[in-house]
């Protein structure tokens, strides 16, 4: 028996908000944007009436102005877009207990044991109802026997509207679609795909697999799989966490980077906000792996083993300069750089000690940063800082810890 799976979207959930707290600016193209100032300067989301006029998410403030000069943009507020999102999940716990999270404002849910609430088109039409009339936004549902159908489904039509793909119309509804519309077909693997005549989802479902795996590894066999309806992913449980993989935060800096001082500002910051983000997480990472993304946009990653796994910002910090002076020379200023701790193992778990360091002094510096935590805490993040970091105020309070609120959820989950 085929599974009864939903994809709820929020129709960019944040532009809905604040038109619903705003309604003085409810009847003009609005954006969430982010600050011009500190160069995020993106279209987060857009209502509507934006969207007619070409606005899309993702582009520069500028643009979105050149293609509408009335645009009204209006700053993120995190913690109202968040209790919404909590709000509507409560709305959907009243038919499943399996609910999965994919980002903020969209959720798949399992509806296939939910019988007594009606058949999976029923519920989705009464779960569309609920959240428009006790939330005042509007979602747009899809409806199919897996979760990537389910998700073109949601996508397929917007907003305020239910769509059902089922085994007897995917073919004729989703195979003309452009490829790029498949989770995980992103800009670069469309171009593989296009510059050898694959323009479809019904042209990649019906390409050889091998080809496939050929051109794109391991994912032209899952792309291939997704395409023809054969995914299998279950949907978590509420309440049911995969197990974190990283930990990490990058900034786009409110200046240009141009030389090591500018970088080393900049990233006892990041490290000093994932290592106490790992210590709230009881974690120690055995690898530091840092971004770095030039004015041109152009960037890179590149990782280093610690000696020990640490959650000490000043061991992150140390590992990631000496990767910044050994894979970059400055011939372009750095627009945006990002550190994180990967391979991570918990807290409290034996670590091979060294022989060339004190494994007592290495236990007073955790206990000074945890004390350092502690005033964070309790004083905010600007009651302890490292005097590098006044060297340049404009890099040094930066607060990326306050910043990280919204963790994006990929689609495969650890085993």
């Amino acid at each position: 028996m085929d599974r009864s799976i939903l994809h709820i979207d929020m129709n960019s959930c944040y532009a809905s908000i604040e038109c619903l707290h705003r309604p003085e600016i409810r009847h003009l193209p609005v954006a969430v944007g982010g600050d011009v100032e500190a160069r995020h300067g993106i279209i987060l989301a857009k209502n509507e009436l934006a969207k007619a006029q070409g606005v899309r998410t993702g582009e520069t403030l500028w643009q979105a102005r050149q293609k509408c000069p009335e645009l009204v943009v209006v700053p993120p507020r995190y913690p109202l877009y968040l209790r919404f999102s909590r709000l509507a999940r409560e709305i959907y716990a009243a038919y499943t207990d399996r609910i999965e999270p994919f980002g903020l404002d969209e959720v798949w849910l399992d509806v296939t044991d939910s019988g007594v609430f009606g058949d999976a088109v029923e519920i989705a039409e009464t779960i569309r109802r609920r959240v428009k009339f006790e939330l005042g936004i509007t979602v747009s549902i899809g409806v199919s026997f897996n979760k990537v159908f389910a998700k073109l489904g949601s996508d397929y039509k917007k907003p305020d509207a239910v769509t059902v793909l089922d085994r007897e119309n995917y073919r004729t509804v989703l195979w003309p679609l452009p490829v790029e519309t498949l989770l995980y077909v992103g800009p670069a693997t469309a171009r593989k795909l296009r510059a050898r005549c694959i323009r479809t989802i019904g042209d990649l479902a019906a390409t050889d697999p091998e080809l496939l795996h050929s051109w794109l590894g391991k994912m032209g066999y899952v792309l291939h799989a997704f395409a023809n309806g054969n995914d299998t992913a279950p949907v978590a449980t509420l309440g049911e966490e995969a197990v974190i993989k990283s930990v990490g935060n990058s900034t786009t800096t409110p200046r240009d980077l141009t030389c090591l001082e500018d970088v080393n500002i900049v990233f006892y910051v990041l490290a000093e906000s994932v290592a106490a983000r790992m210590r709230e997480n009881g974690l120690r990472a055995k690898t530091v792996q840092i971004s770095l993304r030039d004015s041109d946009l152009f960037s890179f990653e590149r990782q280093c083993r610690l000696a020990v796994p640490s959650c000490l910002a000043s061991e992150l910090h140390d590992v990631a300069m000496e990767l910044v002076r050994s894979n970059y020379r400055f011939q372009k200023p750095l627009r945006s750089v990002g550190l994180r701790g990967v391979e991570l193992v918990p807290l409290e778990g034996n670590v091979q000690l060294s022989l060339f360091e004190d494994p007592l002094r290495r236990e007073k510096r955790e206990r000074l940063e945890d004390t350092v935590d502690n005033l964070r805490r309790r004083f905010g993040p600007g009651a302890v800082t490292r005097a590098v970091t006044m060297c340049d105020p404009s890099l040094g309070t930066l607060n990326p810890k306050d910043d990280h609120t919204i963790h994006p959820v990929g689609y495969f989950k650890p085993a």
